[in-house]
């Protein structure tokens, strides 16, 4: 009986694992916004981390005033990223708790797999 509840849970985890794969090739699909400055500055970002655009109003846009554009798109695409990597684990977090309920196995560390 034991071998069969080991067996069922190596399929629940290759399972897990081929979701997973599936979840993080979609992630580029997934894209989020920040603004900094007041919504000076507009960032896109997807689930990879990766920054897909950078819009700035034009009243930021100030030829004596380099360093303030500088810090404002700073500020935005670090807001952005931070919130794609939250979307980014949102999505993961959905295929494991689908696959294992109750959160995971116990003594296992979720993290190594992005979570």
């Amino acid at each position: 009986m034991n071998q069969f509840n080991m067996a069922d849970m190596f399929g629940k985890i290759s399972d897990m694992q081929a979701k997973m794969k599936e979840v993080q090739d979609r992630l580029s699909e997934v894209v989020v916004e920040a603004e900094a400055g007041g919504g000076m500055v507009k960032v896109k970002a997807n689930g990879k981390r990766e920054i897909l655009s950078v819009e700035l109003d034009k009243d930021v846009v100030d030829p004596e005033d380099k360093e303030m554009i500088e810090d404002l798109v700073v500020a935005g695409v670090n807001r952005a990223l931070v919130k794609a990597e939250e979307a980014a684990k949102e999505k993961m977090q959905e295929v494991y708790k689908d696959i294992l309920p109750g959160g995971g196995l116990p003594g296992m560390d979720m993290s190594k797999f992005g979570l």
